[in-house]
């Protein structure tokens, strides 16, 4: 039987709220909670209640032939159990089925991977111990912030105990061969990968509801009908999307409830598919080949590369003055002050540099949909004078000045 793998990102930053340069060393308070309070509502609202319930309804109409995989940020879990604890429960419901498998991650949405391996370490240590304290289950698959894999982060994931990693079935990673294979990093020993069928998911998560798209409207039967023409030897087909999708970026009006609710039952009467969860894949499906991802890879934007985070000054100045911080940090937090660390790490969270993005593209409509930000140069300086205040808050704990280490110049 071939399988498909429905995964869902869950994920929620700690918005800033406008700072200016008089209020740095006047004032700590850098993250908006109105803000960040009234978005989390709306999403629940919109997103995180209607699709849970209908989930847990497709598990049980399917006697559990339903299967599918989340992971959930530490940054939106404890938004989630600030302003909409019920979520959290029914997150936790979700996981008591057996059918619903919840992966570890970097605990901030950090890029932390491809600049400290330290601080990776840590986040996603940290993401471990939450979702086991809050969901009751314990990771086994490591999916990276953003989809961002090399073989470098597939080692440290590997190193840390995962048996399987998400990555992005990227045009220019695999030549020739298809996504829809399991296939094992180089430079690793025994950890599996994952990836994403990027055209199949995007026609979920983006083109959905685009009246210009020549398969507008898309329903069930259409969309399974495509699966069951793939070719027999395309073993695995990973739907990897933001939960967002189901209510907020895709509105409840566009029919995208009603879409997901019946797309099981009409793939499931094929007897060619069964769902499953990445944790099956790991254990169940054994690779093919070897897959070097010497550079990384990720799921943003039509070059799937680092360009959404690092692609302009912008971005790679605020990169490099954040983890030149990250030493001080960990100092103050010595000191006895893990409140400036814990501020660090909200800075870490990638939603930050994303909003630095000057596209002007298609892509650019979708990095100024999620800013809070009035520009992208206003989430630049915005997050200078946050960093700068914190910069001379760590400096009072730390006292006496010392070498601070340079961020790593990563070229994508």
């Amino acid at each position: 039987m071939n399988r498909i793998v429905f995964y869902f990102q869950v994920h929620q930053p700690y918005r800033l709220r406008p700072y200016h340069f008089f209020e740095v060393g006047r004032d700590p308070h850098y993250f908006d909670d109105h803000e960040n309070e009234r978005v989390l509502r709306r999403v629940a609202s919109k997103c995180y209640r209607p699709m849970n319930q209908a989930l847990r309804r497709l598990v049980d109409e399917t006697s559990g032939e339903f299967r599918c995989a989340f992971s959930i940020s530490t940054t939106a879990l404890e938004q989630l159990e600030r302003w909409a604890p019920d979520v959290v429960e029914s997150f936790a419901d979700l996981a008591r089925t057996g059918c619903v498998e919840f992966l570890a991650e970097t605990s901030h949405h950090s890029l932390s991977g491809l600049f400290d391996r330290q601080e990776f370490i840590a986040q996603v240590r940290n993401h471990h111990a939450s979702i086991r304290s809050k969901l009751g289950v314990n990771p086994t698959v490591f999916r990276n912030t953003e989809l961002v894999l090399s073989n470098e982060i597939a080692r440290v994931a590997e190193d840390l105990g995962y048996s399987l990693v998400l990555g992005e079935g990227a045009d220019r990673l695999l030549g020739w061969r298809s996504a829809h294979r399991v296939y094992r990093p180089e430079e690793t020993r025994a950890i599996k990968v994952l990836l994403r069928s990027y055209r199949l998911s995007d026609d979920i998560a983006f083109r959905f509801s685009d009246r210009g798209w020549d398969n507008w409207p898309l329903d069930a039967g259409r969309f399974a009908h495509w699966l069951h023409e793939l070719p027999a030897e395309d073993h695995v087909v990973g739907l990897f999307m933001d939960y967002e999708t189901f209510g907020e970026h895709q509105w409840a009006e566009t029919g995208i409830f009603d879409f997901f609710a019946a797309l099981p039952k009409r793939v499931l009467d094929s007897n060619r598919y069964i769902f499953s969860t990445p944790g099956q894949i790991a254990a169940e499906v054994d690779p093919v080949a070897r897959l070097d991802i010497a550079h990384p890879v990720s799921w943003a934007d039509e070059e799937r590369d680092l360009g959404a985070w690092l692609g302009n000054d912008l971005q790679r100045s605020a990169t490099t003055a954040l983890y030149r911080l990250l030493g001080p940090a960990r100092k103050a937090a010595a000191a006895g002050r893990p409140d400036l660390l814990e501020a660090w790490r909200r800075l870490s969270t990638s939603d930050h540099v994303y909003y630095m993005c000057t596209k002007y593209d298609r892509d650019g409509d979708v990095h100024k949909y999620f800013s809070p930000h009035s520009s992208p140069y206003d989430a630049f300086v915005t997050f200078m004078n946050v960093l700068a205040d914190l910069r001379q808050r760590i400096r009072m704990v730390t006292a006496a000045p010392s070498a601070e280490p340079q961020a790593w110049q990563h070229t994508a």
